[in-house]
């Protein structure tokens, strides 16, 4: 076996179409290019997006209505007249809710609305919770859990740390009350020049005190 008898497999190599060579080279008389028209010369010139004159594409969408967020964050809703199916203090959360068949996943986001009435005491474990169905709940004997922190929301109004993520209030109040409690008062370094200190005179250190004697050199 040597370099010029190696050959590739059939069919993986084709030679090239050489167009506008004539009736006889397979590709017509027009070499695939019709007849008369922009595109019937060696090089049309038409940019990308060219839409024969029309107002292209990337013209066109200012003039579209509708937004569409990508940075959304979708919810499940539930109304806590469903919530009466459970029984007394049981825990409502993804799991429970998904097993009656009032959501469609166990991971998916709940908030839990006001609509309805609530006579049963359950402990709510969910994502959001209106304010109105925190007082519902609340009233019927029942506590509230939310997962997440209604505070945390891409507005620039939340609090941030350092790396940029959103501070919860837990956290926010952690933080304060650490620096509430410090006994180390903050103290600003200022750099200032002293004023130089006059040396005193000879006479006052060789003046003897009250009430000694006086010695000669």
């Amino acid at each position: 076996m040597k370099l010029h008898e190696l050959k590739g497999a059939p069919g993986s190599r084709k030679a090239r179409t050489r167009v506008g060579r004539g009736i006889s080279a397979g590709q017509g008389k027009t070499s695939g290019r019709g007849q008369k028209g922009q595109g019937s010369r060696k090089s049309s010139g038409t940019p990308r997006g060219f839409e024969g004159g029309q107002l292209p594409l990337q013209q066109r969408l200012p003039y579209l209505r509708g937004f569409t967020n990508i940075w959304r964050r979708e919810f499940e809703t539930v109304n806590i007249g469903k919530l009466n199916k459970f029984e007394k203090n049981s825990i409502v959360d993804g799991v429970a809710l998904a097993s009656l068949g009032l959501i469609s996943k166990p991971g998916d986001r709940v908030k839990v609305l006001a609509a309805g009435r609530l006579t049963v005491p359950l402990t709510v474990r969910v994502a959001r919770v209106s304010a109105a169905a925190q007082k519902a709940i609340e009233a019927a004997g029942g506590r509230v859990e939310q997962l997440e922190d209604p505070a945390m929301r891409w507005a620039g109004k939340t609090k941030r740390a350092p790396g940029g993520r959103a501070l919860t209030k837990a956290a926010a109040a952690a933080k304060a009350a650490a620096s509430a409690g410090d006994d180390k008062p903050s103290v600003k370094k200022t750099k200032s020049k002293a004023a130089p200190v006059e040396a005193a005179p000879a006479e006052a250190a060789t003046e003897p005190a009250e009430g000694g004697s006086e010695t000669e050199a």
